[in-house]
């Protein structure tokens, strides 16, 4: 004779047992003895019970509940018994079973129960379709899509987000049109989840007018709509844009989210915008989602690209759970700012509180060694990289390496490690590679990256400037001529050098030879005081960073009025004595400029910070934060 069984509490409603934890290891056993039980009560007129009815009822119960709990042994049992039973006919049972395993990433087992569902209902399809979707298998998804279209079932908004979410992860742009045109004939582009799910996969596309387009055309906007947008601007690069969509979100009342605002201040972030991010950040705290982990991380960015380092680490060590995104942050908040030994230690300290780095983490260690000249290091972390079983080296990284070896004079090792890379070179490596060639005046090589360059962005003019630079450093005017002539002829646009600096809530640009600014008087004139003052302490122009054939005196009169130091200059006489003056420069700042920017640091005893295209240099009392070496 078999142990007493003692049920749990029953719930009324279906006649199943209560849903609280302890009841999870009792699930299995309860459908068991509810049969024994049922049985029991068979002939009875006064007490009959549907014996399949309790059962039913039982098992969608306990495996909704294991659905919700993530629990697949239980899961597991309950299917087996169901098998055993013979209640796996029911199709609102097998949808669960559908459910269950594609939250526990198990979608093996739920195609197992859907190809044998004897009928299926749009519950089953939508939840197989959404569970290939989540785990990342997209072309599974739309295989699936695309029977469940052949067989003439009915679409409904669940199904159309679902699988349009697949089409952004692929980026199947054409797929996504003929999904929006399904969607116009079936009259559910107005919905809410389709329209949304439809602007992002054309904002991950790079087709934000048409992401637009959608938007504007949406009767009923949620919160992840809104976000959606905001995400496709700043995915974009169109950072302005953003802030003025948030704007008018502001203006209609919109709640912000912790994604809305991690969107913003990335904005924020890439147009250095301090005194936006600095009210943001007031917002956020309001809020209450400064202990977000994104959140907190865009912040930390926000502060070291604005200059600000120190509130960048600040806001770091006052975070007390950090998670991998904002050590990332914190370590390229660092190799910005030319802190190379800041970046590695926090790096050590992830170790030892095993956090483990990530792709991310390991590209900022090596743009900080290339930045630094920390050649050895470098190679350390780069066959860190190539040793850890849990990241997959891609081709930045190794951009990143031939940038290591490139800067610091190795241009034969950054050419060997091209051809012995599992990827084709980027227009990147050998740009990186053609900068290295100029600064090392190895003209053969820095031809041959020329001419790859030449095929890959046949548009991009800063790549004949840097090759007509190479042969102006060595004297080789003739090529220069040359070189110039097929800029000219190609057609091809060369950036134009501009710096501008924030003062009393404006932007100032200038450019080389500014003349329309309307304190240009003022700002020359303190130009020349600095000069004289510079003539004390012997300084001289260093009139080879000029690249014009023409004379000495000529060379150090245009290096004169370079665009950083016409914004230095205003900033001198626009900003009170007590701040930084923060200037921000679209390319490279050049050798002179970066000699004048440490003698007038010293001169007038105040901070200058320069953001240029590579990093931050903080010049203070005749010095420079990266070293001379950028």
């Amino acid at each position: 004779m078999g142990i007493p069984f003692n049920y749990p509490a029953i719930n009324q409603r279906t006649n199943c047992p209560s849903v609280g934890w302890s009841g999870m290891c009792l699930a299995a056993r309860f459908l068991c003895n509810i049969r024994n039980h049922n049985n029991s009560l068979k002939g009875k007129r006064h007490g009959r019970i549907d014996r399949n009815l309790i059962d039913m009822f039982a098992l969608r119960e306990l495996l909704q509940l294991c659905a919700k709990r993530r629990s697949l042994l239980v899961g597991k049992s309950c299917h087996g018994l169901a098998i055993h039973f013979g209640l796996v006919t029911d199709t609102v049972a097998c949808n669960i079973l559908i459910n269950l395993y594609t939250k526990c990433g198990r979608n093996d087992c739920a195609r197992h129960v859907f190809d044998a569902m004897l009928a299926r209902s749009i519950v089953s399809w939508n939840t197989m379709i959404a569970g290939y979707t989540q785990s990342g298998e997209d072309v599974q998804a739309l295989k699936l899509f695309q029977r469940m279209h052949r067989e003439g079932r009915q679409l409904t908004e669940f199904t159309l987000s679902n699988i349009i979410c697949a089409c952004a992860a692929k980026y199947a742009i054409n797929e996504c049109k003929q999904l929006h045109t399904i969607a116009f004939k079936l009259a559910l582009d107005s919905n809410s989840f389709v329209g949304t799910a439809i602007l992002d996969v054309y904002a991950k596309c790079n087709m934000i007018k048409d992401a637009c387009w959608v938007f504007e055309k949406m009767p009923e906007r949620t919160l992840v709509t809104w976000s959606s947008l905001f995400a496709g601007y700043v995915q974009n690069g169109l950072h302005e844009e953003a802030l003025c969509l948030f704007r008018n979100a502001q203006r209609e009342g919109v709640k912000l989210t912790e994604f809305t605002l991690s969107a913003i201040i990335s904005a924020c972030a890439s147009l250095a915008l301090k005194i936006e991010g600095t009210q943001l950040h007031a917002v956020i705290v309001k809020c209450g989602f400064h202990e977000n982990f994104f959140v907190a991380a865009s912040l930390v960015n926000v502060y070291a690209r604005c200059g600000q380092v120190e509130k960048s680490y600040a806001l770091f060590a006052y975070m007390e759970q950090k998670n991998v995104v904002i050590w990332n942050a914190m370590i390229a908040g660092f190799s910005r700012h030319g802190h190379s030994w800041e970046a590695m230690i926090l790096f050590e300290k992830m170790h030892q509180l095993c956090i483990f780095p990530n792709e991310v983490t390991y590209l900022s260690m090596l743009s900080l060694c290339s930045h630094a000249g920390l050649v050895e290091e470098g190679h350390h972390y780069f066959n860190l990289l190539i040793s850890d079983q849990t990241v997959e080296p891609n081709v930045l990284h190794y951009s990143c390496m031939v940038d290591v070896l490139g800067r610091s004079g190795k241009t034969d090792e950054a050419w060997e490690l091209l051809h012995k890379m599992p990827f084709e070179p980027t227009a990147s490596m050998w740009g990186s590679l053609l900068g290295s060639c100029r600064n090392y005046n190895n003209s053969g090589l820095a031809r041959i990256a020329a001419e790859q360059l030449f095929q890959l962005e046949p548009d991009n003019g800063g790549n004949h400037v840097l090759l007509s630079n190479v042969y102006a450093a060595s004297g080789n005017w003739e090529n220069v001529l040359m070189t110039r002539k097929y800029l000219k002829d190609s057609g091809a646009k060369k950036e134009i050098g501009r710096s501008w600096i924030e003062a009393k809530g404006k932007i100032h640009v200038f450019v080389v030879g500014e003349r329309k600014h309307p304190a240009i008087t003022d700002i020359y004139n303190k130009l020349e005081e600095i000069y004289h003052d510079m003539r004390k302490f012997a300084h001289i122009t260093k009139i080879e960073c000029d690249l014009h054939d023409v004379h000495d005196d000529q060379k150090e009169e245009l290096l004169k009025h370079h665009s950083e130091k016409l914004a230095l200059a205003f900033g001198l006489i626009s900003l009170p004595p007590n701040i930084p003056i923060i200037i921000h420069k679209n390319l490279r700042i050049c050798g002179d400029c970066h000699s004048f920017m440490k003698v007038a640091a010293h001169i007038t005893k105040r901070l200058f910070i320069v953001r240029d295209t590579n990093r931050f240099h903080h010049f203070k009392d005749g010095s420079c934060s990266c070293g001379d070496f950028w």
